[in-house]
C-alpha cells in the first residue's frame, strides 16, 4: 500500500542568514569556529551589528527543513512540523516551504506570538561555515505539534538531532518516533551536528534508544557519538545502534551501511565555497532516491553528486531546475 508522503520531517524553523566573513572575525568576537552555538536574541543582535547585513542574504532554512524541500525538489512529497511565529520571518518561513510543495499543520493564523527562529551562518574563506543560531518560538515545538495521521501516512519519519538541545523538542521527536514504529515506519534520525553530539550526549542516546532504521551522521559526529578514534571503529559501534546508515566524509565521499555490507561512495570533485547544507541535501537527496526504488549504492551516488553541487554555491539549497538536472546528469 503506497504511502502519501515519502517523508514526515519534524525540525526547528529557522530563517538563515547567510553572510561572508573574514578568517579573524571568529577570534575577535569570542566566537567557536565551524559549529552550531545556541544563542539568546541579545548576543545574535549584538553579532549582526558587526557584519556587513548588506552583503547577507536570507533564506529559508533548518536542518531537517533544507532535507525536506531537497525531497520534494527531486520530485517526493513529504511533510513538515515545525513552529514559527506570526512575524515577518515566519511568513517568509511557510511562504517557502509551500513555493516548495511541502504540506505542513502549521498556518500563519495559528502561530503564536514572538519572533520566529533565525540563524546567522557565517562562511569563512576555508568554505566552513559557523552557525549561532537564536531558536526563538521553535524552542517551545513539543508533541502537540505533531500530526499523527500524516505519520502513520508516510514512509519514513525523518528526526533533526538539533532537537535534543530543548526539553520540548526531545519530547516531540521521542512522540514523533513512538508514533511512527507503532505504525511500522522507518524512523532516520540526523545528528545535525558535531555540538549536539558531544553536549547532548544524553538526550541523543535516548532518542537513538533500542535502535533507529536509518542513521545520518558526518565522519566527527560518529567518533564523537561512538567513542571512538576512527572511522573503521565508529562503523562498527554504529552497526549496534543502527540498522543502516550513511556517514558523509567530507571531500573523500561517503561510507553507507545497508543493513548487510559497506558500500564506499566516490566524492564529486569540486571547489567548495560554502559547506552550509551539504549534509542537509545528502540526506535529501539519499531519502528521495530509496523511496523511489533506488538501490543504497544508487542513493549514495545521487547524495554525494547532489551535496558537491550545493557546496559550490551560497547557501544550504539548490532550486527545483538544479534538482532535476543532477538527476539527468546521473543517469546520463
Amino acid at each position: 500500500m503506497s504511502k502519501k508522503y515519502n517523508v514526515y520531517g519534524i525540525g526547528n524553523a529557522i530563517v538563515d542568514i547567510v553572510t561572508e566573513v573574514e578568517h579573524d572575525f571568529f577570534e575577535k568576537n569570542g566566537i567557536e569556529k565551524g559549529v552550531m552555538t545556541l544563542v539568546d536574541e541579545k548576543r545574535q543582535l549584538e553579532l549582526m551589528k558587526v557584519i556587513d547585513m548588506q552583503k547577507s542574504k536570507m533564506s529559508g532554512g533548518g536542518s531537517a527543513g533544507n532535507t525536506i524541500v531537497a525531497i520534494n525538489q527531486f520530485g517526493g512529497k513529504s511533510f513538515y512540523s515545525c513552529l514559527v511565529a506570526h512575524d515577518a520571518l515566519g511568513k517568509f518561513f511557510l511562504e517557502d516551504l509551500h513555493r516548495n510543495g511541502v504540506d505542513t499543520n502549521l498556518t500563519y493564523e495559528n502561530c503564536p506570538e514572538g519572533h520566529s527562529g533565525r540563524c546567522l551562518v557565517m562562511t569563512s574563506p576555508d568554505a566552513h561555515r559557523t552557525m549561532n543560531t537564536f531558536l526563538g518560538v521553535s524552542s517551545f515545538l513539543s508533541p502537540q505539534h505533531l500530526d499523527e495521521s500524516a505519520i502513520k501516512d508516510s514512509s519514513y519519519v525523518y528526526l533533526e538531532g538539533y532537537l535534543v538541545a530543548s526539553p520540548k523538542g526531545l519530547e516531540a521527536i521521542k512522540e514523533a518516533k513512538r508514533i511512527a514504529e507503532k505504525n511500522k515506519v522507518e524512523v532516520a534520525l540526523t545528528f545535525s551536528d558535531p555540538s549536539m553530539v558531544k553536549y547532548f550526549s544524553a538526550q541523543m542516546q535516548e532518542i537513538v534508544g533500542a535502535s533507529v532504521d536509518l542513521l545520518f551522521c558526518n565522519d566527527e559526529e560518529a567518533m564523537i557519538f561512538t567513542g571512538t578514534s576512527s572511522i573503521l571503529e565508529a562503523r562498527e559501534k554504529l552497526k549496534q545502534v543502527a540498522k543502516r546508515f550513511a556517514i558523509t566524509l567530507g571531500a573523500n565521499g561517503a561510507l553507507i551501511f545497508d543493513g548487510d555490507t559497506f558500500i564506499q561512495i566516490e566524492p564529486y570533485k569540486v571547489q567548495a565555497i560554502d559547506t552550509n547544507g551539504a549534509g542537509d541535501m545528502f540526506a535529501g537527496a539519499f531519502l528521495y532516491a530509496i523511496t523511489h526504488n533506488h538501490s543504497y549504492a544508487e542513493a549514495g551516488k545521487l547524495a554525494s553528486l547532489a551535496s558537491s553541487r550545493v557546496v559550490t554555491q551560497w547557501g544550504p539549497r539548490l532550486d527545483p531546475a538544479q534538482a532535476k538536472k543532477i538527476l539527468t546528469d546521473l543517469v546520463a
